[in-house]
């Protein structure tokens, strides 16, 4: 009886690049597997994306997060396509995944690997100058989905686009972010807010957060202002270790800092539901 462990992924390449990262990340996968040799990997490949939409009207079909929670973890390519509107494909397909999986932590790893070389000055000497975990609020914030629009094709149409922060989804990630800064050999954590100018839910995010932090003193943490941390990530990455911020403000933080450790193209990213209720 053989005591390998098989696990199974939902591959979803999605469009564009995903069709080819998905597949390099499957050799990658199955080369993990056969060194170790105590687990495989069984993959199931669904064809949901944009160029499927046009043809038949759908991403996902209405049992898909059904067919999605049978696995142990989804790969998920990218979503994105010229001929279909950026708020159709994500609302069609990557969002609701989230949100119905309750992925509520993104977690983006930041190091300059071998091969790669950073643009800042500072990291030409020693890489290791920039090694971050930017942890993002991934369920609530600036991608709730709630707002709406009123007199549309008039002069006078009006939108909205409301940002959600609730105590509950709030404590959570930052317990989830003081955890991981826990964790790293630095014990070290940088909020990230605009609570000088959005006066209420980013009121709530600093609040909680200090109340959260009572519970860790063994951790190090400061707070940033998103504009400001922008700056500081460039002239000084070498002070800064976990990172945690907001839905909007993690989305853009974390791609500057692909940027900055020298390739987007292989920046890594999870969604997580800690629980492991759900892949």
């Amino acid at each position: 009886m053989s005591d390998t462990q098989i696990f199974k992924i939902a591959s979803i390449p999605g469009d564009g690049i995903g069709t080819e990262i998905t597949e390099a990340a499957i050799q990658v996968l199955d080369k993990l597997a056969s060194v170790d040799g105590s687990f495989k990997f069984d993959y199931t490949h669904f064809d949901w994306s944009s160029k499927a939409y046009l043809e038949r009207g759908w991403y996902m079909p209405p049992d898909g997060m059904e067919q999605l929670q049978k696995h142990d973890a989804i790969y998920f390519g990218a979503v994105g396509w010229p001929d279909v509107p950026d708020h159709i494909s994500l609302w069609s397909l990557i969002l609701p995944i989230r949100k119905n999986m309750n992925q509520y932590v993104n977690v983006r790893p930041t190091r300059i690997l071998p091969g790669t070389k950073s643009p800042l000055s500072a990291c030409e000497a020693n890489p290791d100058t920039l090694d971050w975990i930017i942890i993002r609020e991934n369920s609530e914030g600036e991608y709730a989905g709630q707002g709406g629009t009123t007199h549309e094709n008039s002069p006078h149409t009006i939108a909205t686009e409301l940002a959600i922060f609730s105590r509950v989804g709030i404590e959570r990630i930052m317990r989830f972010a003081f955890e991981t800064a826990r964790s790293r050999e630095r014990k070290k954590l940088t909020m990230v807010t605009k609570s000088n100018a959005q006066r209420h839910g980013m009121v709530l995010w600093d609040k909680v957060f200090y109340e959260v932090a009572e519970d860790y003193p063994d951790v190090t943490w400061d707070k940033m202002l998103v504009d400001a941390m922008t700056v500081r990530m460039v002239n000084n990455p070498a002070s800064m270790d976990t990172i945690v911020a907001t839905n909007l403000h993690a989305d853009i933080l974390s791609d500057l800092a692909a940027a900055l450790s020298g390739s987007i193209g292989i920046a890594p990213s999870s969604n997580l539901d800690p629980t492991r209720k759900h892949p």
